[in-house]
């Protein structure tokens, strides 16, 4: 797989999706997935487009006056919620590789007048930001993301930005067993959050290889089927984030229009309505100290 194709492919999927109305799609997912009434309630509603697969604030436990910074921050639905965390003397940096999801998420900011958060454009594998800028490190359902082969320099990033004694708190897809070699390579399931999952024993080799201790990985029991079973119209639908997947599917974009080594996948959101990712997958909670 190249690592080029497959950010080109994740850029275009995510720039599709800052682009969407967020609607009671990405609320139900973001319920589903362990957030409160409340906290969707106090946040940007234009900062929630359903891309969650898990709550790493659970985990955090951000304190006043901490700095935190979102790896994937997207349109900043996690970092405005870490912002109310830290107050008025901590920091909320979210970091995040696609211009419109940035523009997006500043308009947020401006409209929330959320003064302790700032966004940097950049890909999670080497921001520009240094050492020891952090007290916590989050992200939720990025990490899976990044191609294969780079997917250590995101771990070694994160040990490289934290303070001594700072922490990693992850929501993540990573697979329960090997994919298959043709879900493996379908660019559909790739940006929908599966294919690019680690399995468990590789993720926390990535989390011990860039110098974390204390690392626990626990699988958060939340369905992953919420993707297909809700959507703003009431139809099912697949693929982690966007409630008009199928629309654009038919309509033959890149998300499901090939697999990661070109073929045509035309049908590809057809072709796996009723399939079990929690036979594959799962969302789990990953929690490590520096």
């Amino acid at each position: 797989m190249d690592a080029k194709q497959i950010y080109e492919k994740v850029q275009e999927r995510y720039g599709s999706a800052a682009k969407e109305s967020s609607g009671e799609y990405a609320h139900v997912v973001a319920k589903a997935f362990g957030y409160s009434e409340e906290e969707l309630t106090t946040i940007p509603k234009d900062a929630n487009l359903g891309l969650s697969c898990g709550n790493p604030l659970a985990l955090a436990k951000l304190g006043e006056g901490e700095t935190v910074i979102d790896l994937g921050s997207g349109a900043g639905f996690d970092i405005f919620l870490a912002a109310k965390m830290v107050g008025a003397h901590g920091r909320a940096i979210g970091v995040d590789m696609n211009k419109d999801m940035l523009e997006r998420a500043n308009r947020n900011r401006e409209a929330a007048l959320a003064n302790n958060v700032s966004f940097i454009e950049s890909a999670i594998t080497a921001i520009p930001l240094p050492d020891g800028s952090a007290h916590c490190i989050i992200s939720n359902c990025v990490v899976n993301l990044v191609p294969e082969q780079e997917k250590q320099l995101a771990f070694n990033e994160m040990f490289r930005l934290l303070k001594p004694g700072g922490r990693v708190a992850i929501s993540d897809i990573l697979t329960r067993k090997d994919l298959p070699k043709e879900l493996k390579e379908n660019m559909a399931l790739y940006v929908g959050c599966i294919a690019g999952a680690s399995r468990i024993k590789d993720y926390e080799r990535y989390l011990q290889e860039a110098g974390f201790q204390d690392i626990l990985i626990v699988d958060s029991k939340h369905d992953l089927n919420v993707y297909t079973d809700v959507n703003k119209d009431g139809s099912r639908d697949f693929c982690c984030g966007s409630g008009k997947q199928l629309s654009y599917c038919k309509n033959g974009s890149s998300c499901c229009g090939e697999d990661l080594t070109g073929n045509r996948l035309e049908n590809s959101a057809e072709q796996y309505k009723g399939f079990d990712f929690n036979e594959w997958a799962g969302s789990f909670k990953i929690y490590a100290v520096k």
